[in-house]
């Protein structure tokens, strides 16, 4: 079952901002081209796709420009980023002023929201749909609400495995 895809000027702008981005990193990344296979302009949503060239980027570490991209992507506060990432507020503002990379840990972190982003916008179609379940208790997910099991990465997975049967209409 596949929603339609639902894409507001603002979300086509900001995709647009995100795709000039995640081609200009891996145009300039020190990575080895020849043991991942990619086109020269790649897209967001190919990047969300290529597990290769996401952990080639967790581990160089994502900029900041890119995270500030995606942190307006996404549904959630500047105070929920510095709690999935586990840094305080002004740790966040340290980076932000000198656009220095994030760490492995923290890349990852940002990387996994931004995957669930993409796939809670392909389900509901909406940002603001989607942000309402994330902020509703789930039963399916042990009454929890969805956001709150975004702190690590096997609550992420039960997140996008809720988010996967709720779209194919499995209803628990």
């Amino acid at each position: 079952m596949s929603k339609p895809n639902i894409m507001t000027s603002s979300t086509a702008t900001m995709t647009s901002k995100l795709n000039k981005e995640i081609s200009s990193i891996v145009k300039h990344s020190s990575f080895d081209r020849k043991n991942i296979a990619f086109k020269n302009s790649i897209t967001y949503a190919d990047f969300l796709s290529n597990k290769m060239l996401m952990i080639l980027v967790i581990r160089e570490g994502v900029p900041y420009s890119l995270f500030n991209l995606i942190q307006h992507f996404t549904p959630f506060s500047e105070d929920s980023w510095a709690k999935i990432l586990d840094i305080s507020s002004k740790t966040l503002e340290r980076y932000k002023q000198t656009g220095k990379r994030f760490k492995s840990i923290q890349s990852e972190k940002i990387i996994e929201m931004a995957e669930v982003t993409h796939v809670g916008l392909d389900v509901f179609g909406s940002m603001d749909k989607f942000k309402l379940w994330l902020e509703t208790p789930n039963y399916a997910l042990g009454s929890l609400k969805p956001i709150e099991l975004l702190n690590d990465s096997y609550g992420k997975d039960l997140v996008i495995s809720e988010l996967t049967r709720i779209n194919y209409g499995i209803l628990v």
